[in-house]
């Protein structure tokens, strides 16, 4: 193989030696990915050793009859899901998928344990698993779920303005809990079933909730606000600029801590151009200002009551810490936030390392730290006082505080790897690759190797690893222009249509051509992913990729009978500079290569190229002969776990990054 550099730089600020040193000594040793690589770094190998705790004592087995429908198990699965997509480890998806099976039957219906006549927003919360299992899967039991949750909040009980109610019986009740419990979700189901109107919607509720608990002195919000003005716990305070009637009388971190990844999350699904965007990035914006100021000098942890550092009975809490540290950390991963933000994230991290992580004695880490609940009003009646709540109990290993920190970790690990994309652009063609299909509302969608499509044929594992590695994704809808091909560092065109995938195929014209060569010349990464003769366009695609010495062969080689995948296996025999921690990767059914100057073969297997390289001026091309990196075989629930394909899209997707110039 070709020996080339690769330019990884992982600047982990706090995240450093004594963190490390501090993070191993309380876990039970070096917690391993499913490839056998050692975890890349503390927030990941914290998050590991914590999911192994998480799954031991909340265990996938038993009946449906003893599952329940529960929020706080519902945020652990979420951290999870994000363990899964940070590793590719599949036994964290296989996990969530048999929980929320023992709760959802063949029909799609939510098992007795959830009551919908209680219109309580705590019940939406393991809708987003729903969803997720949905996209990744197609079967129509998780959409039927998720539906009776969405037509929940279509007949959930609001307020004169618009907001939900946080349960039926705390009539005329808003709490920050409810944000993150119901919004997210209503964002992600308005995303993927074309009901743009509910994005309107949503930033009202989000806007609503600020006005009314936004303290105009220090930036915090109150628990809770209630429009009627007659519970007890509700007050007038006369705030100049924030907060002055009916709303609970403090500042309770975990209630900020909900509403802070409300947002967050939930603009995940806000179209680029809704007004409602910059209205949710304005509020985080005063937000974090709030929480840094009260964030604790020196320890680098927030209290249980935001605004009492100090006071007789409060204390540093886990789940709130952890919420922040999330907040924070993912709001400067998407720009949201200034880059400030992630040095608050990275110093609550390290504290919540150091004071709440501990080896337990039967070797399992633990959490400790985290109050199990805190409310308003019901019986016995909660009046919000601060006695009240530092008079809750605080338990170790508590699932809401076990969720945060695992959502914490998995954002750290983020974090510590933005540095080697630093917000450059990698651009999917969807012009020469635009199948589209019917999705269950009847819509037309795009699909097949695209960033959005979480099913087998689609990218979303790949584009999560350049995310995670400060890469900004984006696709292209037409032709490739010197104008559009600016802000890309990275283009990959993969599998281009054929007259059986698309009723008028947009062929590379000699124009294209030119402009992609000139692209590259100037400094761009162009990749090439082909598929086998049954499955793509030679003929036009073709010239394309001979502009850089690289021609695909109409062959089929390294087929593969059923699911014996040892047929289809390589081994990377040498450490290189692209493949550096893969071992053997699955390629099937693939086309070879016939390469002339300047190209080079990069890997063979009996004399025949699988992948080739070229260096035109500044720029690289890189070919395969397979779309390779679909989700069917990178996010681990289909082959082998001494596969390596995940790895392998790590490991090209830096190495890719390493060679831009542009």
């Amino acid at each position: 193989m070709d020996k080339t550099s690769s330019n990884m730089k992982i600047n982990p600020k706090i995240l450093a030696l004594s963190v490390a040193i501090c993070l191993l000594s309380c876990l039970s040793g070096i917690a391993q990915t499913s490839a056998g690589a050692a975890a890349s770094n503390p927030a990941q190998a914290a998050a590991i050793s914590m999911a192994a705790t998480a799954m031991d004592t909340w265990k996938d087995t038993g009946s449906a009859q003893s599952a329940r429908w529960t929020y706080d198990e519902g945020v652990v699965w979420k951290g999870l899901e994000g363990l899964w997509l940070n590793t590719g480890d599949a036994r964290y998806y296989k996990y969530i998928q048999r929980q929320m099976d023992r709760l959802v039957d063949k029909e799609g219906n939510i098992n007795a344990s959830y009551k919908p006549d209680d219109y309580n927003l705590d019940n939406i919360l393991c809708g987003r698993l729903l969803l997720m299992l949905y996209k990744v899967t197609n079967q129509e039991k998780y959409y039927k779920a998720a539906t009776q949750l969405r037509q929940q909040l279509k007949d959930q009980p609001r307020t004169s303005e618009g907001s939900f109610w946080h349960k039926k019986k705390y009539t005329s009740q808003v709490w920050l809990d409810g944000l993150y419990m119901a919004q997210p979700f209503y964002a992600e189901y308005a995303s993927i079933f074309h009901q743009d109107a509910a994005f309107d919607d949503i930033a009202k509720q989000f806007a609503a909730i600020e006005k009314h608990t936004r303290d105009g002195k220090t930036g915090l919000l109150y628990h809770g606000w209630d429009e009627s003005g007659k519970e007890k716990w509700s007050q007038t305070t006369g705030t100049s600029g924030g907060a002055t009637a009916n709303h609970s009388p403090n500042f309770w971190g975990r209630a900020m801590g909900w509403y802070g990844m409300a947002l967050v999350d939930a603009l995940d699904y806000f179209p680029a151009g809704h007004p409602g965007r910059k209205t949710l990035i304005d509020i985080l914006q005063r937000y974090a200002a709030a929480i840094q100021i009260v964030q604790d000098h020196d320890t680098g942890l927030w209290w249980d009551i935001l605004d009492r550092p100090g006071a007789k009975g409060n204390y540093a809490e886990a789940s709130a810490s952890s919420m922040f540290v999330y907040t924070l950390a993912k709001g400067v991963r998407n720009g949201y936030l200034p880059k400030s933000c992630g040095q608050s994230a990275e110093k609550g991290y390290a504290a919540i390392l150091k004071k709440f992580i501990t080896k337990e004695a039967d070797g399992h880490t633990a959490l400790q730290g985290t109050v199990s609940v805190s409310g308003l009003g019901g019986s016995p009646y909660r009046d919000g006082s601060y006695e009240y709540y530092i008079g809750e109990k605080v338990v170790p290993n508590d699932p809401k505080g076990v969720g945060a920190f695992l959502l914490a970790s998995d954002e750290m690990d983020m974090a510590a790897t933005q540095g080697v994309g630093g917000g450059r652009t990698v651009l999917l063609d969807y012009y020469f690759n635009n199948e589209r299909r019917k999705d269950i509302t009847g819509a037309s969608v795009r699909y097949h190797y695209v960033w959005e499509d979480w099913a087998n044929s689609g990218f979303s594992i790949w584009g999560h690893i350049f995310r995670k590695y400060g890469m900004h994704t984006d696709s292209l809808l037409t032709a490739p222009t010197a104008d559009n091909l600016k802000k890309a560092s990275v283009y990959i065109i993969v599998d281009p249509d054929n007259e059986k995938e698309a009723a008028v195929p947009n062929y590379p014209n000699t124009r294209d051509i030119d402009n992609l060569y000139e692209w590259v010349k100037g400094g761009g990464v162009l990749v090439l992913m082909m598929n086998d003769s049954a499955n793509t366009e030679f003929t036009h695609f073709n010239p394309l990729a001979e502009k850089f010495g690289i021609h695909f062969n109409w062959d089929c080689y390294h087929k593969v009978t059923g699911n014996q995948y040892e047929m289809g296996a390589f081994t990377m025999t040498v450490q290189d500079a692209i493949f550096r921690t893969t071992r053997k990767i699955y390629i099937k059914e693939l086309s070879t290569l016939k390469l002339s100057d300047p190209a080079k073969p990069y890997y063979t297997d009996n004399g025949n190229v699988i992948m080739a390289t070229a260096k035109i001026g500044k720029g690289t091309v890189f070919a395969v002969g397979d779309p390779w990196f679909y989700n069917e075989y990178t996010d681990g629930r289909k082959l082998p776990a001494d596969f390596d394909n995940y790895n392998a899209a790590r490991d090209l997707a830096q190495w890719l990054i390493g060679q831009a110039r542009r």
